[in-house]
């Protein structure tokens, strides 16, 4: 019986698992997998002996694939997980975790909200758009889980904030979904790049004021669709 935990690379085999060595493994009589997905579950299993996890790397990401253990082991783990999630004290601090987070996202959503003004930065004449933008930026790009750059903890908020506006317009304000990209190494990266340039001339006549024409704008006219 295995003694040792390990990490494995995804293999055609059920039960024939390769590290990241090379070597390979048979999974153990007895063992059983448990999928992805619950991560309480997963923590405490592995807490409780050797386990072995199975993963699969695409570009810079990693997924999960389960984790092996002994059956008894997770049976064990799902037991011990359960009891804890029926257990009031337990129940009481998931709510108060809960009510903190929301806090939390409030704050962050107001302070985000600012930035993204702050970065459109447009003319006194256009406060009604800008305040409406902002407000539709956010709601894209802030919900936890919605993968924008938003969510990311390696950009500061002011950049969080133009990214986010740059990303919205090119969604809304272009035909970048409808576009035919060739699978060429940097082709959807210089669209992006065109379809930015593009949208920062349409930014700058708000910020400096121009008499643009609003029935022509794609910003004006993606801003009025929302409002539908």
């Amino acid at each position: 019986m295995p003694t040792k935990t390990r990490t494995f690379l995804v293999t055609q085999s059920d039960t024939q698992l390769k590290d990241t060595a090379g070597k390979i493994f048979t999974v153990p009589k007895g063992w059983v997998n448990l999928p992805a997905g619950d991560a309480s579950v997963t923590r405490k299993l592995k807490s409780l002996g050797p386990t072995w996890t199975v993963q699969e790397k695409k570009g810079r990401k990693t997924f999960s694939h389960g984790v092996w253990a002994a059956k008894d082991q997770l049976q064990e783990a799902k037991a011990l997980v359960q009891a804890q999630r029926e257990d009031p004290k337990h129940q009481k601090k998931l709510a108060q975790a809960k009510v903190r987070r929301e806090e939390k996202e409030e704050v962050f959503g107001e302070d985000f909200q600012q930035a993204i003004i702050a970065f459109l930065n447009f003319h006194q004449k256009h406060q009604a758009l800008v305040e409406k933008l902002a407000v539709l930026v956010k709601e894209h790009a802030v919900p936890v889980g919605s993968g924008t750059v938003a969510r990311s903890a390696s950009v500061t908020l002011q950049d969080k904030a133009a990214l986010a506006v740059m990303a919205w317009m090119r969604h809304q304000t272009s035909d970048y979904d409808s576009t035919v990209v060739p699978r060429i190494k940097g082709a959807r990266r210089e669209l992006r790049r065109k379809i930015a340039r593009q949208s920062e001339r349409i930014l700058e006549k708000y910020r400096n004021g121009s008499d643009a024409e609003l029935a022509l704008c794609p910003l004006y006219k993606a801003l009025q669709k929302s409002s539908k």
